[in-house]
């Protein structure tokens, strides 16, 4: 099984630059979407079903802003909308595909550093009672902050800036310590180097050599662990300034 991630910064100016031609391109079982900024009931037949998908989105109530989507070749057995608190639900943060024994989310983490602390806050307690479920969760998306120092280039020019806050870095090591979960991406490559975010979508140094930052991940929970098999980032698209993560699972929908 093979899930992508993509934060596309706009769907309508993704679609523009080629979004809809990379998804056709793709062997993909699952492509999630985030920060839609567009309402989905006014998305052209092509974006709600691409060739081969079926689409599903979750809006935020305010214009312009948010919103997640998936694209899925497998109809899932549900779709949860949200997750019940109202930061994250009203402003199109979350959505989950639920098939047999496992679930996959399209999830966005806010931007504004006082805006994520709140959700951070209430989102870790969600996180918390995930691990104590019996079903396990792909958790794919934004999430705005990068880890390590190998997660971002120049790292020691970027401290307290927001994506690499004290703060922010140490939810994500209460995250992959003692809640227990898994950062795909870095159970395949271990080395730095490798980004997801690049603050110019066009410039005249090629994506490898630009000052990149990793904020988007695919987490699981560490029964999961064994089943990932390969990860990459398709730094040749260039429909965002976020670049696709892919993750092969040995799985099946």
């Amino acid at each position: 099984m093979k899930i992508a991630s993509i934060n596309v910064n706009g769907i309508r100016g993704a679609v523009e630059r080629g979004f809809l031609d990379w998804l056709a391109n793709q062997d993909a079982d699952v492509v999630c979407v985030q920060n839609l900024k567009a309402k989905s009931f006014e998305f052209e037949e092509e974006l709600l079903y691409p060739q081969g998908y079926e689409g599903y989105f979750l809006d935020a109530e305010q214009d312009g802003f948010s919103g997640v989507g998936l694209y899925c070749k497998k109809i899932p057995k549900a779709i949860m909308y949200g997750v019940g608190f109202e930061q994250c639900d009203s402003e199109g943060r979350f959505l989950q595909a639920d098939y047999d024994k496992f679930s996959v989310v399209s999830f966005l983490m806010p931007e504004e550093p006082h805006a994520k602390q709140r959700f951070i806050t209430q989102y870790s307690e969600y996180l918390n009672k995930v691990r104590r479920k019996r079903r396990e969760y792909i958790f794919c998306g934004s999430w705005n902050i990068a880890h390590k120092t190998i997660d971002l280039a120049h790292w020691a020019d970027y401290q307290g800036t927001p994506g690499f806050r004290p703060e922010e870095r140490a939810f994500m090591d209460q995250v992959f310590g003692p809640m227990g979960f898994i950062d795909t991406f870095r159970e395949i490559k271990r080395d730095g180097g490798h980004y997801t975010y690049w603050p110019k979508l066009h410039d005249e140094l090629p994506r490898q050599r630009q000052d990149g930052w990793r904020l988007d991940y695919q987490v699981v929970g560490p029964n999961l662990q064994r089943n990932v098999k390969d990860a990459w980032i398709d730094t040749s698209a260039t429909f965002s300034e976020h670049a696709p993560l892919i993750i092969e699972y040995d799985l099946e929908l």
